[in-house]
Order: structure tokens, then sequence, then C-alpha cells
């Protein structure tokens, strides 16, 4: 027992330190997999929607602080009771999402490490079984330093988690896991590869012969079958070739833009996913940098899932000299954790991506 809770606490530590600094690098991103979780289509809990950042935040620093706490050996028996609490938790919601198909990822590890609804779960169940070993053997584990170091290596990490989150929340995660991130082609990231593996499906046919309903599977073929047709119903049983960026268009009056501006020499983009929610002040300081890029040759658009409604007035009221182009709202999510940001493009390449907060760092041929 004594060999069993060593190794189940090193694992379990550093796996909690690990994911939780990962979510930590991109608080907002999980915030908005909580909102997933909390709506009502899923656990019909939306009163918490407006608090899942600063719960997100609590998760991640507490993952975090159980992680470092399990290691050093402190306070053994509130560490283990939470790591266990808060794996239940977590075994619940991801049985929950694979068994009913409400979330298709976890984000257990943030956008560094996607799972699917039943890798997630069979994840939490292994960690399950090393947390009961480490309840029911707790009594070997054993503090690493004296009560004074211990405290201060906690209260260091507690602070250093702080400071991190203060810092990715006011500009950008420090480092960008996702298809967006600096560097990406996003005409590149939408391309299927000719081999790309297909969709496979089974067609279940239903027929009436002599009045009794018979029933055919095939991947596809109509059957030969001397009977009424009744119906036919499809389940993907392999998902094809998904490619990385699968979403992004830009529309304007109902046309779609997007190859178009892809192929831009010099594009910039600014992000605002949803303007009811943006900081609209942000845009008194976005205007003269969009009119500067406008002199000097650029292609400027704003990209939001807002409508007309919203966007016309801010246009008006800040004299901006771009359109608003529709784009999905979980898109523009994704692209920039800024509401609104700046990205800089070049045949589709991104070049800068820059939170509304350091205008200063973008850099305009």
């Amino acid at each position: 027992m004594k060999y069993l809770v060593t190794i189940s606490r090193i694992l379990v530590g550093v796996l909690f330190i690990i994911s939780g600094l990962i979510k930590l690098n991109d608080p907002m991103g999980f915030s908005f997999k909580l909102e997933e979780y909390f709506s009502p289509s899923v656990l019909d809990i939306p009163f918490l929607i407006p608090l899942a950042l600063a719960i997100s935040l609590v998760v991640v620093i507490l993952e975090v602080l159980l992680g470092i706490m399990l290691l050093l050996g402190y306070k053994r028996g509130l560490t283990v009771w939470s790591l266990l609490l808060m794996i239940l938790f977590f075994t619940f919601l991801t049985f929950y999402s694979a068994y009913f198909n409400k979330v298709t990822d976890c984000g257990c590890f943030g956008d560094a490490v996607k799972l699917t609804p039943w890798e997630s779960f069979t994840k939490d169940v292994v960690l399950l079984i090393f947390i009961l070993i480490l309840f029911y053997g707790r009594r070997h584990i054993k503090t690493i330093f004296g009560p004074r170091l211990t405290r201060i290596i906690i209260l260091a990490g507690l602070l250093g988690c702080c400071v991190f989150a203060y810092n990715v929340l006011n500009h950008l995660p420090a480092i960008d896991f996702r298809p967006y991130k600096i560097g990406a082609s996003i005409p590149e990231g939408m391309a299927i590869p000719e081999d790309a593996p297909k969709p496979v499906y089974d067609y279940t046919w239903k027929f009436n012969v002599n009045g009794e309903e018979k029933i055919i599977v095939t991947p596809g073929d109509y059957p030969e079958v001397d009977g009424e047709f009744i119906g036919v119903e499809t389940e993907e049983i392999q998902k094809g070739y998904e490619p990385p960026i699968h979403d992004f268009t830009l529309e304007l009056g109902g046309e779609d833009h997007t190859q178009q501006l892809l192929r831009e020499e010099k594009l910039l983009m600014v992000v605002a996913y949803d303007l009811a929610k943006t900081k609209t002040r942000a845009f008194e300081d976005i205007k003269p940098v969009t009119d500067q890029a406008l002199r000097a040759g650029y292609t400027v658009i704003g990209m939001s899932a807002s409508n007309e409604q919203w966007t016309a007035p801010i246009v008006k009221k800040y004299e901006l000299k771009f359109q608003f182009y529709f784009t999905d709202e979980t898109t523009l999510k994704t692209i920039i954790r800024s509401n609104p940001g700046l990205l800089v493009l070049k045949k589709g390449t991104i070049l800068q991506k820059v939170h509304h907060k350091d205008l200063d760092e973008l850099v305009l041929d």
C-alpha cells in the first residue's frame, strides 16, 4: 500500500498541476466550456452562466493547489477529500456528456489535448481509482518539508496562479494551442486531404412486406426488397476527417466573401464576437489604428456574430471606416480571447494577434 500510495500521489499530483496550468493559460476558454455545461440543453442551470469565468478561475487554481498540496503532503485529510469530491464531480460530468452526447469535448486539458467524451470519462475513472488508493492509504502520505516552508511554497503557488491568470485575462494566453495561432494558415487549416478518411454510415431501411415490417441495414445501397418502402434512418458509425478549421466564414449581405478576403495581401481583422458583451470604449482606441491601417493599404474588416442592429450604431458612434462581416460566435471566440481583438493576416496566414489593451504592440507595414 505504501508504494501504491507513493505512485498514486505522484501521478495524481503531477496530472492535476499540468491540467490546471493548461486551463489557467486560457481561463476564458474554460469558461466558455462551462457555459456549455450550464446551458439549458445540458445541465439546465443558466443562472450560473454569468459566473462561468469566476468559477473557471476558482476551479483551475484549486486544481493546481491541490496537486501541489498532495505532492508536499500538506493537510493530507483535507487534500485527499477535496481531490475525491472534485474527481467524483468531474466523473459525473464526463459520463453525462458521453452518455447523452451533450458536450463533445470536456475541456479537461483545454485546447492542448482533445479528448472524446468517452476518453474523458475513462481518464476520470482511472484518476478516481488512484485517488481512492490515496483515500484509503492516506496515513502513508508524509510531508516532505517542514510546516513553514510548505506553507511558503503553497502561498507562492497561489500568488503565481493569480498573477498568471490576471496577465492572460488582460492580454492573451501565453501559449496558443488553437488552430488560429500566429503563423497558422486559415486556408490550409480548412483544407481536406484527398486521402482523408470519409465518414461511414449505416442505413436502416424499413419495408412493409406482406403486412409485416422488415428492417434491412446496408452501408448505403438501396436494398432489393419486394415490399412497400416505409422509411430510412442513418447512423454515423465512424467519423470522417474533420479539418482543424471547419466553420470559418465571412458573410456580408448574405454573400460569402471568405475566399476573396483570405487572398488579401494585407488584411486587418477587428474581432468582436458579441457586441452586447464587448467593451465598446475600446473602439475609441481601435479607430486610429484602423485608420492608420487603411492609409497603409490594408483591407480592414470587422467580424462579429451580432446583427446590423448592433454593428451599425458602433460604426456610426465611433466613425469606423470599415464594415462588420458575420461569422459564427463560437468561431470568433476560438480565434481570439479578446472582445474586441485584432489580427493581421497575409493571404490567410495569421501574422499578429493582439488584445485590445495591447494595440501599441501591433506593427503595420
